[in-house]
């Protein structure tokens, strides 16, 4: 008769940690969550406007529910944007608001600041979108805004003659290339509210986040980090924007530490000065009687841009060669955050 009590107790014991295991898998996947109602708000309103055209390269498909929060009312699966002149490495899938933003910034920052750095524009993006995760794919953590389809992550730009740009090598390569990515990440600031880059933390070193999410009631605020001391060269009054920009907003609270590049990663150079150039970064030197000092954007023999010429660091920028001190994580292939 005191076997009985003995082995129930054990029964209800192991009963106990199996609902707790399973408490704690539930809790790190975030299935508890429930969407927020203007994510399905603001999808409804971008369909609504039509600022999303499907085509043989954009397919809408069925809805994705679950699981917890995750999804998206009307998820587009793409393979190109731009009118298909811009290929994705791998097919993306986004919702329409983010993926309407996408197509804007490609249009009015990205291919323009191709052709002015490189003298062509872009043909394949390699990005990353949706994937039901925690933020930086840590268990636990708030659910980031690739788990609604919300976030786009480029790792790489492929230009028409072959060439590559990577975030994790250019953002401290060529001054061409340095040029190029940081006009491509303030034309990101401009249309979405969050965007991170290399500098930003730990978890950015290759790659830009660009994200949608409301940080505010409203959706005013913004978060856009490093913040850089750097002036465009891309006028936005050269032509006419492909949509409206969203309302200025208000800078948001830092969520990580920062790293601020406190001073032009160019040191004393023509964009530092304000110069405006006409060359592009790979285009042949013009052939003259003497020799002449090389200009800033004259290259090697094409299709390769020619290495930056490192100026002198002053005193207070002996850090500034490398924006971070930690070394990169051993992190997975897919976009972060």
């Amino acid at each position: 008769m005191r076997i009985l009590p003995a082995m129930w107790r054990s029964v209800l014991a192991f009963s106990a940690l199996a609902l707790a295991g399973a408490g704690l898998t539930g809790c790190a996947l975030n299935k508890f969550e429930r969407r927020d109602p203007w994510r399905d708000q603001a999808e409804q309103i971008c369909l609504s406007r039509k600022l999303v055209t499907p085509s043989a390269y954009i397919t809408p498909v069925k809805a994705i529910d679950g699981p917890g929060p995750c999804g998206m009312q009307q998820p587009f699966h793409v393979t190109r944007i731009g009118n298909g002149t811009v290929a994705f490495k791998s097919r993306v899938t986004l919702a329409c608001p983010a993926l309407a933003e996408a197509e804007a910034w490609l249009a009015d920052t990205i291919q323009p600041a191709a052709e002015l750095y490189f003298g062509q524009p872009v043909a394949e993006i390699n990005a990353g979108t949706y994937a039901c995760r925690g933020r930086n794919n840590q268990p636990g953590a708030k659910l980031s805004e690739h788990s609604f389809g919300n976030a786009v992550d480029i790792m790489s730009f492929k230009l028409a003659d072959g060439y590559v740009i990577t975030v994790k090598g250019g953002w401290r390569g060529t001054e061409a290339e340095q040029g190029f990515l940081r006009e491509v990440f303030l034309g990101a600031c401009q249309r979405f509210t969050t965007v991170l880059a290399p500098g930003s933390n730990v978890f950015h070193y290759d790659h830009i986040h660009a994200d949608l999410a409301r940080h505010d009631p409203r959706g005013l605020r913004r978060i856009c980090q490093p913040l850089l001391k750097f002036v465009p060269r891309l006028g936005r009054d050269a032509q006419p924007l492909a949509r409206p920009v969203p309302p200025p907003r208000q800078p948001a609270p830092p969520q990580a530490p920062v790293e601020i590049e406190e001073d032009d990663p160019y040191g004393v150079t023509p964009m530092s000065q304000g110069r405006a150039s006409t060359q592009v970064a790979r285009a042949p030197a013009r052939p003259q009687a003497a020799p002449q000092p090389p200009a800033a954007y004259v290259s090697a023999p094409a299709p390769r841009p020619a290495p930056m010429r490192q100026p002198a660091p002053l005193p207070h920028e002996a850090e500034e060669e490398m924006p971070l001190s930690l070394a990169p994580p051993a992190l997975s292939a897919s976009g972060l955050y």
